[in-house]
């Protein structure tokens, strides 16, 4: 059974853990190989921890899923971060930042819930109107946002993802989805 709850202090490294499984099997095949294989879970997790996601005064929530005591997945949401920069933050729309979840629980109903959850946590801050990004190659996650309701509002954007040796990043192509929250 799912139960969902707030990320705490301790939770860094089993978030991390989520966040690098996510990415390695969500984005293999159009994200380049050598990054994904050099992702390292205790770097995410110091990350997080460094940047306070925990902290009940940090303008984003992030909520966990945990499957039997252990974490499967998890949602972060909070006000839109204007072209992505966490400095600058339109408080009159809400955005989803991340929804990852342990490969093992795709297609189970995991990501539906923690999905739902975000959007309720946005309605609860006062947010009719939010968005989200996600990699244009990244069908399957373009085919979840349709089903909950999302549409591609005609922005983009261009992920630089570095790439080791001196050599220049590899752009990926982002989109803008938008939904309301009372629609």
């Amino acid at each position: 059974m799912l139960t969902i709850r707030r990320e705490e202090p301790d939770d860094a490294d089993a978030v991390a853990r989520v966040h690098v499984h996510g990415w390695q099997a969500g984005y293999a095949g159009f994200m380049p190989d050598e990054v994904l294989a050099r992702l390292n879970v205790a770097a995410w997790a110091q990350r997080r921890r460094a940047v306070g996601t925990a902290d009940p005064e940090h303008p984003f929530t992030t909520l966990l899923g945990e499957a039997d005591g252990l974490v499967v997945g998890f949602t972060t949401f909070g006000p839109y971060r204007r072209n992505q920069d966490r400095d600058d933050l339109d408080p009159a729309v809400g955005e989803v930042l991340a929804l990852y979840v342990e490969p093992a629980f795709w297609g189970d109903g995991t990501a539906a819930a923690l999905f739902a959850a975000a959007r309720a946590g946005l309605g609860e801050r006062g947010w009719t109107d939010y968005r989200l990004w996600v990699l244009a190659d990244n069908v399957r996650a373009r085919r979840f946002c349709e089903r909950a309701g999302l549409s591609p509002d005609g922005e983009q954007a261009t992920y630089q993802v570095p790439l080791a040796g001196g050599r220049g990043p590899v752009g990926l192509v982002e989109l803008r989805y938008a939904g309301r929250l009372d629609g």
